[in-house]
């Protein structure tokens, strides 16, 4: 069946009323500009169209449940299938769900345990099962052939006369080891077995020993097989250890689940750990002695009384109030957080304080001081011990959702079942391995099915969803990814390229929203937006097959760079300062392998390596979390790393990341960079402002004054629906322009304030010619490639490329900055190589101002273009954390065991030395 989905008439945002086809089972790439109006296409209005579709199909009490969504601004749309998006964003925060939950796998081990787990009794370490008198004779014929032997049963603990037994047919007994007839006793002794049965175990006599046990089990729960070396099986015909007397139920499902009361650790209460009163962040600075506050909480104003009492026992037991924290001796440190007679030490004052948690500056400032440890009772595996005593072949279910994705897939592969297992657990055993396997399609061999969703980045959120779809197997769908190579290594874009085909050649329409050139040559069908951003994007600059794409002669940015016509040059020289180095001695953070990193000051510094290699973990946990302790006095673990050296040189750290630079509609670029007090400032100083007594709070929308109250400078209302959804209008009494109308007859130039704040950056830069301060400040705006923002744009608006770049150019504008150590994780997010070349330029920027810029990231260009390279590796998890190659590009290149120096090679020989950026 061939057909298209047709888009009449897109004006979602930015789009220019556009027209668009895309074929049904075709991979489609959406590209362009950074706000060409990709997303706007692909998410706000194929997406919400299909979404609004779903809903509307939903009765009015269902519909309750879902986000409204309008319909988006187009005429029309036909030949849409049902819609599943994958956002390269992870919105999952609940500490519950982990990659087993989210992709089923561990739905599935559940089952796997329940139906042929094998429970092992923890106190004799013997499997545990129902015997029948046949599986016991099979036992005894299979490992004990041709030995003699006694078969017995425990004579119950009320007695029995020896009248009485031998009235039964039984006239032996065995009592500590030794036969004895029973005619011979007045009483039958405690702890004395009844002799059911003489035999030599071998084939000829399975049926007789079938019978005694037969004969035995109908007496008692229990038989015992002594043998001549004094040897004794013993077998329980229920699920009781037949040696110790412990009982166990059978395993069902729920036994195995942590999100269920049936299965989740009673102490824990299925989260793996417990948030208790941490002595690193009680004691952040163990150099300090007593008396000069190394107990940081009780330097508290409200804890001055504390504070004394602790100095008076500190002297009544002979301690030192000078001794740094950290010299003073274990039994002493012991005392002061345990308490000791009167005194209820630091944890006493805790204990005092939850008592009062219902207040929540106290829930605030306990939440401070606590960290989170792992649980006692189950050691994180979240699970009750009656789970942990069930295992197959050889494993417990929380042995395999702690391996990486790799082992666990050669733990499935090489599982050997017997015939009557196989039948039971086939299919169940089929659907883990074909996740497994997906997982490991996309890249993330390295991670463990514990691992909890919400630690995952956009990017392994978005491939574990990918993986998620594949294990559907679902046909006739149209899936939107937006950008899925997201934290994707160059080696990993292959395997990624060869799912998506096979999610297409399912009979889906694939669309996604994408940068990388290897993904864009792998599509069937191109659609280019642009030709720029903002208000100058938003046509359409190609739609077709992607071999006319590459051969076409229109103007099209995306397609110079593809042919390799426009290119980022290599800077001609590489800035060093050998002399001075951050260095970080001796992490072991998650997977790093206690290494020890030189960063150079002064330079542009790339930390590469494969997804899972360790990359974040060093620069964000330990780089950035050791020097936010110490130039920002944030509370953090202080065990990152042995130690850090060279911090005298900078002189503060700053992380620009990709996160929104406020949730308010309030906010937005030109009060982000601070340039919005100076539009205030040239509105208050107008004829008419000063003619009113206007001064420069009447004209922001955050203090009442000149705003708009009726919607507090929103510029729209939310209205309660009740039982169905918010929805948000615009303000009667503004009509959205969030002032009210005597400021806004205030005009400079013409323009009101509302009006000027609809300007692009582009156009304010022209509007304010004469306004020196505020060009300075909107020309940084204008550098970093976001000249087509408008200058009130609702910071929620912002995609994360746009938040960061704004960020940077707050940096860019600071007049203290110098020695700044600056951090980015994956700036060329959603950014296209154009726009790639702007941020690298200011990158560049704040380096030649003397900072340091250090920079996780896999984009090739990125990284020919850094002074310096880190690369871990080799592989991801386990296998990596370990510094594979570390230089200049050019030296890390001819390094053969690095998988970025491989690729850094193919690039550096295909392009020329170029001028500087």
């Amino acid at each position: 069946m061939k057909g298209e989905i047709n888009i009449l008439g897109a004006r979602e945002n930015n789009l220019k009323n556009i027209n668009i086809s895309i074929p049904w089972h075709k991979y489609t790439v959406i590209t362009g500009l950074s706000g060409s109006g990709k997303s706007s296409l692909a998410l706000d209005t194929l997406y919400a169209e299909g979404m609004r579709r779903y809903v509307e199909c939903l009765s009015t009490y269902a519909r309750q449940f879902f986000e409204r969504v309008d319909r988006p601004d187009m005429d029309d749309i036909t030949g849409l299938p049902p819609v599943i998006a994958i956002e390269s964003r992870n919105q999952v925060k609940n500490s519950r769900s982990t990659v087993g939950t989210t992709t089923e796998i561990y739905d599935y081990l559940r089952l796997l345990f329940a139906k042929i787990g094998r429970i092992f009794c923890p106190n004799c370490q013997i499997e545990i099962k129902r015997h029948s008198p046949q599986s016991i004779s099979e036992d005894l014929i299979k490992n004990n052939r041709d030995k003699k032997a006694l078969i017995t049963f425990p004579i119950g603990e009320n007695g029995i006369s020896p009248q009485e037994l031998m009235s039964k047919g039984f006239i032996r007994i065995i009592y500590q080891g030794e036969v004895i007839e029973v005619e011979e006793l007045s009483m039958i002794p405690e702890g004395s077995e009844a002799v059911v049965d003489r035999i030599v175990i071998n084939k000829n006599s399975s049926s007789r020993i079938t019978d005694s046990i037969e004969t035995a089990f109908s007496e008692s729960n229990y038989i015992n097989v002594h043998f001549v070396d004094r040897s004794v099986l013993k077998y329980s015909r229920d699920l009781e250890c037949p040696y110790c007397q412990r009982r166990f139920n059978k395993p069902t499902p729920l036994l195995f689940s942590f999100n269920s009361p049936q299965g989740a650790c009673p102490a824990c209460r299925g989260f793996g750990n417990i948030l208790d009163i941490d002595p690193d962040l009680v004691v952040p600075n163990p150099e300090k002695g007593l008396a000069q506050g190394a107990i940081e909480p009780l330097t508290k104003p409200s804890l001055k009384d504390e504070m004394k009492e602790l100095l008076q026992f500190a002297r009544r037991k002979g301690i030192d109030i000078n001794t740094p924290f950290k010299s003073l001796p274990e039994d002493a440190k012991k005392s002061i957080f345990e308490g000791e007679g009167r005194f209820p030490g630091v944890k006493g004052y805790f204990r005092y304080l939850e008592e009062k948690s219902y207040k929540l500056h106290v829930r605030i400032f306990l939440s401070k001081y606590r960290s989170a440890f792992t649980c006692g009772s189950c050691n994180g595996t979240r699970l009750r011990p009656e789970a942990l005593w069930v295992k197959v072949e050889g494993k417990k279910i929380s042995d395999i959702a702690d391996m990486p994705i790799e082992e666990s897939s050669i733990f499935f592969q090489g599982l050997t079942l017997s015939d009557y297992e196989e039948k039971i657990a086939g299919e169940v055993l089929k659907q883990i391995r074909s996740r497994i396997d997906f997982l490991q399609k996309v890249g993330l061999g390295y991670i463990t099915l514990s691992r909890l969703t919400k630690t995952l980045s956009g990017g392994e959120a978005q491939r574990v969803d990918l993986a998620c779809q594949l294990g559907a197997s679902l046909s006739e769908v149209l899936y939107i990814m937006d950008e899925p190579s997201i934290g994707l290594h160059p080696r990993d874009i292959d395997k990624l390229i060869s799912i998506i085909r096979e999610l297409r050649d399912r009979n889906n329409t694939v669309v996604v929203v994408e940068h990388d050139f290897d993904m864009i040559r792998s599509a069937d069908y191109i659609i280019e937006l642009g030709p720029l951003a903002g208000e100058r994007g938003g046509e359409v600059v190609y739609q077709g097959p992607t071999e006319k794409f590459l051969n076409n002669s229109h103007q099209s940015i995306t397609r110079l760079y593809l042919t390799q016509k426009e290119r980022i040059p290599i800077p001609i020289k590489r800035r060093r300062e050998k002399e001075k180095n951050l260095t970080v001695i001796g992490t072991s953070e998650n997977n790093l392998k206690n290494i020890t990193v030189s960063f150079p000051l002064g330079t542009f510094v790339c930390v590469t390596g494969v997804s899972g290699s360790g990359k974040s973990s060093l620069v964000h946990d330990v780089v950035y979390s050791s020097l936010a302790r110490i130039f920002h006095s944030e509370l953090e673990k202080v065990d990152k790393c042995r130690e850090i050296s060279g911090t005298s040189y900078i002189s503060d750290v700053v992380m620009l990341d990709q996160t929104p630079i406020g949730k308010s509609s309030r906010s937005n670029p030109v009060t982000y960079i601070k340039a919005y007090d100076e539009i205030r400032r040239v509105m208050s100083d107008t004829w008419e402002a000063r003619a009113r007594g206007f001064s420069a709070s009447h004209f922001s929308f955050n203090v009442p004054g000149g705003r708009c109250e009726t919607c507090q400078g929103e510029g729209r209302q939310k209205i309660e629906m009740h039982f169905l959804a918010d929805i948000f209008v615009t303000c009667e009494e503004c009509h959205g322009r969030r002032f009210k109308k005597e400021v806004l007859d205030v005009r400079y130039k013409g323009k009101n304030v509302a009006e000027i704040l609809n300007l692009t950056i582009d156009e304010g830069i022209w509007f304010f010619s004469d306004v020196l301060t505020l060009i300075r400040k909107l020309k940084i705006l204008q550098d970093v490639g976001l000249g087509y923002l408008r200058l009130g744009q609702p910071a929620p608006t912002l995609s994360g490329g746009e938040a960061q770049r704004i960020k940077i150019a707050r940096e860019l504008g600071r007049k203290d900055g110098k020695n700044i150590l600056y951090i980015l994780d994956e700036p060329t997010v959603g950014l296209h190589i154009e726009d790639i070349k702007k941020l690298l330029r200011v990158l560049n920027r704040l380096v030649d101002a003397g900072n340091t810029v250090i920079v996780v990231e896999h984009n090739l260009d990125v990284i020919k273009s850094a002074d310096y390279i880190i690369d871990l590796g080799p592989e991801g998890g386990e296998r990596g954390g370990y510094i594979i190659a570390q230089g200049t590009p050019e030296e890390v290149a001819k390094i053969k065991e690095s998988y970025t120096g491989i690729y850094l090679n193919n690039v550096l020989q295909r392009q020329t030395i170029a001028d500087p950026l």
